[in-house]
């Protein structure tokens, strides 16, 4: 029995859903119920995500299909080449299923709202799909534009595609507004859905035509291959690319001497961000960290960090085999002569005492057609500023065409012996200062300056008690340093003896004298090795050296063992690794062998990979636990090409999005919101989350704009065709069948669409002038100068607040505002 005013307006509330309220719980107080009915909301959008990462695999199957096309080639002995190409072409790809596939759960809502509501219209699904598109072009973009590191920006490189997308995507939604406002005031006509919904075939085709143009305009193929639109330098060779990119990477981790199962994960990092993704992957790579699922690229440990960030600055496609003693130097950081590159001319220096300072070496190369600057600062080590240097922070300024600059450091003498010390000189660049957008720093960023005591001959030794030395090297490079000392003139004698290698056999032993000058601070020794070529156990000899000057000492390290590494042992681990980085490929695969197999990962945090888990990931695995299981019953996208799982996860993304209308329709009226406030605010926020994480890491990882920023224009383009256009031809179809019309009250609807139009002409007016004016924007559509970036956030976030606070008044009646 019903006591009161607020249980008669909660057991009004409860017939707003279509499969909720399951039980009778508007006798519950209405706090509860809202918390509830919020946190259910919540819970199922996280459900959705998951089940529309099934989804999505599935689509990236039936995307990812191949076929074998031959292509005349008169140089080939069979007078043609096979290439393996995508029969979807990736912009076809993108604007039917991809965009199908982030939309889903907007676009379901719609149907069900019209085919379980009497096919009468409601607020809930269009406003959605408005909400959405403004979260998508206004917060998306903004949170692109920012996340982009300094000193980089990103650019669409599609433009033409681009600007077919957005004319679509404003088309859209002035159609939209013209079926409800102008042609047929709040009544949808037959013809009016069929045009709406025809309207997505069309924009693919278009968008077909104007890839295909472009392709062929930029590139110079053959007759043949223009004929059957293929891209030649994208399918070069397939796995044998891939192959040998395993390859080249495998043998320049082996030299780091780092263990193999570590070196697998950063060569498969290394692939794996190498590659071009579309926004789908993205879009799972999101949903799978925020739910604690199995990565779709590898964690490589903090101790392995720099080796990693060397890594991934080389570039690996399609070079020749390199030779073993390539310096990690030869990487290209001039960005082809458009970057002045700086660094240090050495990467130690050594000065005695008594010479009271120090010289440093800056050299500029790359682009020389403008002034540069960088900053310099000292850090201690284990010399200390002022006590045994005089510290210096201060700016290197390059004119145009110079190349080389030195700074001194003043050196503090005493009377007081102390044994060497050291201390950093380091180079960085100031990314807030828009005049070094064209600066880049060198792989010699940092100096280490050793003050000798000059009151003592010093001690020497070998700078490691032991080296590893590949046969087909050559040579052994022994290195001698003088520490604690570097008075006069030293003779030092070395020598070699046989441990297990043998002289005139392994290698060439010998004996001499070095000699180190007044200051000098370090000599070599070079040691011939020979190549047996003969498949053997490794191998090691022993360097020693002695000194008869006065005064001098041996160090700790007076004698090295040099162990000699079979060129086939090394291929042998350049092999291993390599196998390893598949199998690390294979597992991070988006989909699974086999239901087994899903079901574990799902089962699991971080699809078993507990080592590299973290408190969130076994957070969100516990909450989202029941939603990974039950969908990893889904099948696995090998059966039946990928579309027995599209067609399973769509079906439950329907039921899950059912779901959601009650708890959301519900949830607003419990709150006192009406169907369009809940719809552009948490609904719309709530299917709009996974595309932001994922927008964000496309605009991160990929060269251009397209899969972070480009998309949402398709996507919010289909968003009407399709999320409007079919059930409008469902409704207008029952309705014309019974002699009546399709009415669609649309004041709040259309005040809505307005707003969002008016929005997003600013929005692509933005982009252009960031693209137009790069004195203050970079010239991209993303990141560039920080106060522009930040800038242009700003105003986009400001217009999205606007958009929903002035729709909300609209909605509640508190803006009277006739069209």
């Amino acid at each position: 029995m019903m006591n009161s005013s607020e249980d008669i307006y909660n057991y009004k509330c409860s017939d707003k859903g279509l499969l909720l309220p399951a039980i009778n719980e508007y006798t519950w107080a209405l706090g509860v119920r809202i918390f509830f009915y919020l946190i259910g909301m919540l819970w199922c959008f996280l459900g959705i995500a998951i089940v529309a990462d099934t989804f999505m695999i599935g689509i990236e199957k039936i995307t990812s299909k191949t076929r074998i096309i031959r292509v005349s080639n008169q140089k080939s002995a069979t007078g043609y080449d096979e290439l393996e190409v995508k029969v979807w072409n990736d912009t076809v790809a993108n604007l039917s299923l991809m965009a199908f596939g982030t939309s889903a759960p907007e676009i379901l809502l719609n149907v069900i709202e019209i085919c379980f509501k009497g096919f009468k219209a409601n607020d809930l699904g269009p406003a959605t799909i408005v909400g959405s598109a403004a979260f998508n072009l206004l917060i998306i973009t903004a949170v692109c534009i920012t996340s982009i590191p300094k000193g980089e920006g990103r650019k669409i490189g599609n433009v033409r595609v681009y600007c077919v997308t957005t004319g679509f995507s404003v088309f859209a939604y002035v159609w939209m507004l013209l079926v409800l406002l102008v042609i047929s005031p709040e009544v949808v006509e037959l013809w009016e859905a069929v045009v709406t919904f025809l309207f997505f075939p069309v924009l693919i085709v278009i968008c077909f035509l104007t890839d295909k143009m472009y392709c062929c305009r930029r590139s110079n193929k053959t007759a043949s291959e223009v004929e059957i639109g293929i891209d030649i330098d994208n399918n070069m060779g397939g796995d044998r690319k891939d192959n040998v990119d395993i390859i080249h990477i495998a043998k320049e981790l082996g030299r780091y001497h780092i263990p193999e199962e570590e070196a697998a994960k950063i060569a498969a990092l290394k692939l794996s961000k190498g590659q071009s993704h579309n926004s789908g992957w993205y879009r799972i790579q999101a949903t799978r960290k925020l739910t604690g699922s199995q990565r779709v690229q590898p964690k490589v440990k903090e101790a392995f960090k720099d080796i990693y960030t060397t890594v991934m600055n080389r570039s690996y496609l399609q070079q020749s085999p390199e030779p073993e003693n390539t310096s990690l130097s030869a990487v290209d950081l001039t960005d082809n002569g458009n970057r002045a590159v700086v660094e240090f001319t050495a990467a130690s220096s050594a000065v005695l005492e008594n010479e009271g300072k120090v010289r440093l070496g800056i050299r500029r190369y790359g682009r020389l057609d403008l002034p540069v600057s960088v900053k310099l600062e000292t850090i201690d080590g284990t010399a200390e500023a002022n006590s045994d240097y005089i510290p210096l922070k201060t700016s290197v300024q390059f004119a145009i065409g110079e190349t080389l600059k030195e700074i001194n450091i003043e050196i503090v003498d005493d009377d007081v012996w102390e044994p060497d010390e050291f201390f950093f000189a380091k180079l960085f660049v100031d990314h807030g200062d828009p005049s070094v957008k064209h600066v880049t720093l060198g792989s010699v960023s940092i100096n280490q300056i050793t003050i000798i005591n000059d009151d003592e001959p010093g001690t020497f030794e070998f700078t490691k008690p032991s080296y590893v030395v590949r046969e087909g090297t050559g040579k052994a490079q022994l290195f001698v340093n003088r520490v604690n000392g570097a008075d006069g003139v030293v003779h030092v004698h070395w020598e070699t003896r046989d441990l297990s290698a043998r002289s005139g056999k392994d290698y060439i032993a010998g004996l001499g004298d070095l000699m180190f000058g007044h200051g000098e601070t370090q000599k070599t020794i070079e040691v011939i090795i020979l190549d047996s070529e003969l498949s053997e156990r490794d191998c090691s000899f022993q360097a020693e050296i002695s000194t008869a000057a006065a005064g001098a000492r041996i160090g700790k390290i007076g004698k090295t063992i040099v162990t000699l590494v079979n060129d086939d042992e090394f291929q042998d681990m350049v092999s291993r690794i390599a196998a390893q980085t598949r199998q690390n490929l294979d597992a991070l695969k988006l989909e699974s062998s086999s239901w087994r197999e899903q079901i574990a990962c799902a089962m699991n945090v971080n699809g078993g990979d507990v080592e590299n888990a973290s408190a969130f990931d076994y957070v969100m695995h516990f909450i989202s636990f029941f939603w990974k299981v039950l969908f990893a019953f889904i099948p696995p996208p090998h059966i039946a090409g990928g579309w027995l799982t599209f067609w399973l996860s769509l079906l439950w993304i329907g039921i899950l999005t059912m779901v959601v209308g009650d708890l959301a329709n519900i949830f607003g009226c419990l709150v006192g919101l009406g169907d369009l406030i809940t719809a552009i605010t948490f609904v719309a926020l709530g299917t709009s989350m996974p595309d932001t994480f994922a927008s964000r890491q496309a605009a991160i990882n990929e060269k251009f704009a397209d899969s972070s920023i480009g998309n949402v224009n398709g996507s919010n383009a289909v968003n009407v065709f399709l999320g409007l256009g079919l059930p409008w031809l469902i409704a207008t179809i029952y309705w014309a069948a019974k002699g009546e019309v399709f009415a669609y009250p649309s004041d709040s609807l259309g005040f809505s669409v307005v707003l969002y139009l008016s929005t997003a002409v600013v929005t692509i007016l933005i982009l252009l002038m960031r693209r137009r004016i790069p004195s203050l924007f970079g010239g991209v559509e993303l990141g560039g100068p920080v106060p522009g970036k930040y800038a242009c956030s700003g105003v986009l976030v400001t217009l999205w607040i606007f958009y929903v606070v002035m729709s909300s008044l609209k909605a509640q009646g508190i803006l009277q505002a006739d069209f």
